[in-house]
């Protein structure tokens, strides 16, 4: 029997029984996306033992109702498994849409359920939007997902519908979309439901798990100094980290300066890095290629510093400054310093 009051829904991933920061992301995002079309939104979590609180979370978050399927065999993420239970799931709540984290886990999830139930999937979208489709024929679609991505190596914004088949699926990038405010009093269902497998769904056999920690977290950082390739060398990259830990708070890198060796890949900024909404983001010697905007263009505000007064990253700027950054950078430190 199918489930039409579910409208948006979110696979909620989990680690150790707590939601992964995407999961919460695509949760706020699920809730506005909803009330848009009118309609309600949803989580499918799975697991082990005591996802309990996961769940409590994504009401909080704005869900209305969520799926749990607990089972001690799906407490670490397993393909076949996860990708058995989640289309069956679909198929008997019968989403409109239906919304994945641009995660490991979500990359190698989602393009399965997607072939096995023969609908379209949009990978690594940046942005996600309701609105109404004319198709070339003359076919009207209303309400349509509108999933958009950068496309042709970041040179271009693409977006992407596919109105003939339900549910419309796409996965997000972590950091791209705002998370919400948390609602400890808000209410929902938790819908509880039973995993019926069997053991020939289980033919992998995890015997270790490695799990390595990011040097930092970019997408929490409310202020960001970060350079480019136009810093010139790893040398006077110290002075975007002095300017960093001046202003309290992390430096990142364009790509360029990573492949550079300026910096770790773990700091960058990007299309192909980590998308970032911080309330300052100061861009040092960093041109401004679409592939940099694409993650962080959302920032609060936006100060640059560049010697090419041309530089792309001054038409999204808030703030410019024109001039050679190993001059001006230890005049902002300074002027930071004295003010404080």
């Amino acid at each position: 029997m199918k489930d039409s009051q579910v409208g948006v829904v979110v696979f909620a991933e989990q680690d150790e029984g707590a939601l992964v920061r995407v999961a919460l992301e695509l949760a706020s995002r699920a809730r506005e996306l909803a009330d848009r079309l009118r309609t309600t939104a949803g989580a499918f979590l799975l697991g082990g033992q005591g996802i309990e609180a996961a769940a409590a979370e994504l009401i909080a978050y704005g869900m209305d109702k969520v799926y749990v399927i607990s089972d001690r065999r799906l407490h670490h993420y397993d393909t076949l498994p996860y990708a058995k239970v989640l289309v069956r799931l679909i198929r008997q709540t019968a989403p409109l849409a239906v919304l994945y984290g641009a995660t490991p886990i979500g990359r190698d999830l989602a393009p399965r359920i997607a072939s096995e139930l023969r609908v379209g999937l949009t990978a690594d979208c940046t942005a996600l939007e309701i609105g109404d489709y004319q198709a070339p024929g003359g076919k009207e679609y209303k309400d349509i997902l509108f999933q958009i991505r950068p496309a042709w190596g970041g040179n271009t914004i693409a977006t992407i519908v596919t109105p003939e088949h339900r549910p419309q699926m796409a996965t997000v990038r972590t950091g791209v979309m705002k998370l919400g405010d948390k609602d400890s009093r808000r209410t929902g269902e938790i819908v509880r439901l039973p995993a019926d497998l069997d053991a020939a769904e289980f033919i992998l056999r995890v015997t270790e798990r490695v799990s390595a920690v990011k040097k930092v977290d970019l997408t929490t950082a409310n202020i960001i100094v970060a350079g480019g390739s136009g810093v010139g060398s790893k040398e006077n990259f110290k002075l975007v980290l002095q300017l960093a830990e001046t202003l309290g708070g992390s430096p990142a890198a364009s790509r360029a300066a990573v492949d550079a060796g300026f910096i770790d890949r773990d700091y960058q900024v990007g299309q192909t890095g980590t998308t970032v909404r911080p309330k300052l983001y100061v861009a040092c010697g960093i041109s401004g290629a679409i592939q940099h905007r694409a993650g962080m263009a959302e920032a609060s505000k936006i100060v640059a510093i560049n010697i090419d007064p041309t530089a792309p990253i001054f038409s999204i700027a808030h703030y410019g400054i024109v001039g050679d950054l190993n001059q001006v950078i230890p005049r902002l430190i300074k002027a930071y310093r004295t003010k404080g």
